[in-house]
């Protein structure tokens, strides 16, 4: 089986956060025995500058002129790459109208970025359900990487499932000893993310060290972040941590709570998105309401008040991730989908 993968965001380097997911995805279906060619800005296509920094549609307002020559370029290197190919994935919803030119039946991941604003795909699926439904119902499968959006392609009248991202579960680890107790937030610093609302929830908190790594436009509110961190750097974190937290305001999945679910590390998140999907509250983690600081501060407390509670969160969080995302099941499903997707097609 021959598989074109069709993406904006692909990591340019080991510290790069942006499509870090997709290089193991990649890499758990090659070793499935499927041949795979990544379409990727600077791997196959010319992005003109469009697909990094703030992201693909936030530089299209400012460049919209580029938008174009990046979609022209993307065409013709599907076309040319589709020719030895049985099928197209795409990644990202505006992808596919480029993904339904290749001349291969395709197969689109929707995964809700929330850096896309009113460009997510759970608000183009609430805004504009005509779009939406023009957008993911050509595809032969569409799938969601958690239940809300899969639910949401299923009401755009899509062949719809779930297929979550994939996750290599570690050895169990020994809770770390001493204190403080650390918490970590791992992502972009920007308003969706709930960054404000975690530097607001942590004033007065004594006993809680705070790891930030990321970067973004609310850097000032941590300076103590590190930045981005290379992938294995953000696992030593999270074997260091006694809890992670993401106040997200939008979410479509959150591939951070799962890796920390996968080290036996409790979650505290929110219902923002797939995060509600992802954590199962008081079985995995702490679920609070978006933007709710007296609550993300009594989480915060309660964890660092309560190591039992924290161990018993861990270990349903490591469960957790072990039967619904480990990557045995989600090659298979992946790999049917795709098999599904080619017998249509004959």
């Amino acid at each position: 089986m021959r598989v074109v993968l069709l993406t904006t965001s692909w990591p340019r380097d080991d510290g790069d956060y942006a499509g870090r997911f997709l290089i193991n995805q990649v890499r758990e279906l090659e070793q499935a025995g499927v041949e795979v060619e990544v379409l990727a800005p600077g791997r196959g296509f010319n992005d003109f500058g469009l697909a990094y920094g703030a992201g693909v549609v936030a530089n299209a307002k400012r460049r919209p002129w580029k938008v174009p020559l990046m979609l022209a370029s993307m065409l013709r290197n599907l076309r040319r790459a589709a020719r030895r190919a049985d099928v197209i994935h795409a990644h990202w919803l505006l992808v596919s109208p480029i993904a339904r030119l290749g001349g291969k039946p395709f197969v689109l991941t929707l995964h809700g970025s929330p850096s896309a604003g009113r460009f997510e795909d759970l608000e183009i699926a609430r805004r504009h359900p005509r779009l939406f439904r023009w957008l993911v119902k050509p595809a032969a499968a569409v799938i969601g990487v958690s239940k809300p959006l899969a639910d949401a392609a299923a009401g755009g009248g899509a062949n719809a499932l779930v297929i979550p991202h994939g996750v290599e579960v570690p050895p169990a680890r020994e809770e770390p000893t001493g204190e403080p107790v650390r918490a970590l937030f791992a992502g972009r610093l920007a308003p969706e993310k709930g960054v404000h609302i975690l530097a607001e929830a942590l004033e007065g908190v004594d006993g809680v060290e705070l790891t930030v790594a990321g970067d973004g436009p609310l850097r000032h509110l941590f300076p103590q972040a590190t930045g981005f961190v290379p992938h294995g750097e953000l696992h030593e974190l999270y074997r260091r941590s006694h809890m992670l937290v993401l106040p997200s305001f939008g979410e479509g999945f959150g591939v951070v709570a799962m890796e920390a679910m996968s080290h036996g590390v409790p979650v505290i998140a929110t219902t923002a998105g797939g995060l509600g999907w992802v954590i199962d509250n008081d079985v995995s983690g702490i679920v609070v309401t978006p933007g709710d600081v007296e609550g993300l501060r009594a989480a915060i407390i309660r964890l660092r008040d309560d190591a039992p509670l924290r161990a018993r969160l861990g270990e349903g969080g490591r469960q957790r991730a072990t039967e619904r995302f480990g990557w045995d099941g989600v090659t298979e499903l992946t790999i049917q989908t795709y098999q599904q997707a080619i017998d249509g097609a004959r």
